[in-house]
């Protein structure tokens, strides 16, 4: 898994809604993985997670965009989650920050 990485140029093709709900969607099975005790599939999940945050921050940096910021505070509350022992507390409430993103992605899509 460790040879995962998106590319880049279909990825880029993609605006910053859609982005950030296929991040979730990572997120989101890393999560799932955890609550199930499958550190396998957690792994590999964490692993493309951050693929897509890699993706998503060169991207936006590049751009100079002011929601590099935002991302970058994503992707370490999403590593915090895992790695500082608040998984139980704060794992909802970080899927739920990404369904949001999800559901603007698709409202933008169903109005174009």
């Amino acid at each position: 898994m460790a040879d995962y990485q998106i590319d880049r140029n279909r990825w880029e093709q993609l605006g910053i809604l859609e982005q950030m709900a296929n991040i979730g969607s990572e997120v989101g099975r890393a999560i799932k993985a955890r609550k199930a005790g499958k550190e396998d599939r957690v792994d590999g999940a964490i692993t493309r997670a951050l693929d897509l945050f890699a993706a998503t921050t060169e991207q936006l940096a590049r751009q100079k965009s002011p929601r590099l910021r935002e991302v970058l505070r994503a992707r370490n509350e999403f590593l915090r989650l895992f790695y500082d022992g608040t998984f139980d507390s704060d794992a909802e409430a970080i899927e739920r920050y990404f369904t949001l993103f999800a559901i603007a992605a698709r409202n933008q899509r169903d109005t174009s």
